[in-house]
């Protein structure tokens, strides 16, 4: 439980610091009160982490030949694909994300998002570690 809401937190920071660093992801711009923007953020890290979760792996088996052949660079198109998939979802429960266009504004993102996920990853322990 600890390393999902770290996870949480770190999603919640890598798409803020995305939508703060490109003008065509916008991030709880309607919200006027502190507890409402931090409350949206949480919800599309959420829903970011679970579409990450269940839909990229099936992303990444089909795309595998397109990975071999760009030795892996193709990642960066399933990680903008499942952020502009997020922002279809945010829309659909209403909250307040979304991601203009694929290019570059989605692919620029994952990039920002994929970037910060590993840091985080190399900074933080892994599940194996903080059971010990």
């Amino acid at each position: 439980m600890k390393n999902f809401l770290i996870r949480l937190v770190v999603n919640a920071i890598a798409l803020w610091l995305a939508a703060a660093a490109l003008s065509g992801i916008h991030l709880a711009d309607g919200s006027s009160q502190t507890f409402d923007k931090i409350k949206t953020v949480l919800l599309v890290a959420l829903v970011f982490g679970v579409v990450n979760a269940l839909l990229k792996p099936i992303a990444t088996f089909f795309s595998f030949p397109l990975l071999l052949v760009t030795l892996g660079l193709f990642m960066i198109i399933v990680n903008a694909a499942m952020l502009q998939l997020t922002s279809w979802l945010a829309g659909k429960f209403d909250l307040a994300f979304h991601v203009d266009h694929f290019f570059w504004d989605a692919v620029i993102g994952a990039l920002i998002i994929s970037v910060l996920g590993f840091v985080a990853n190399v900074i933080l322990p892994d599940k194996h570690e903080i059971n010990r």
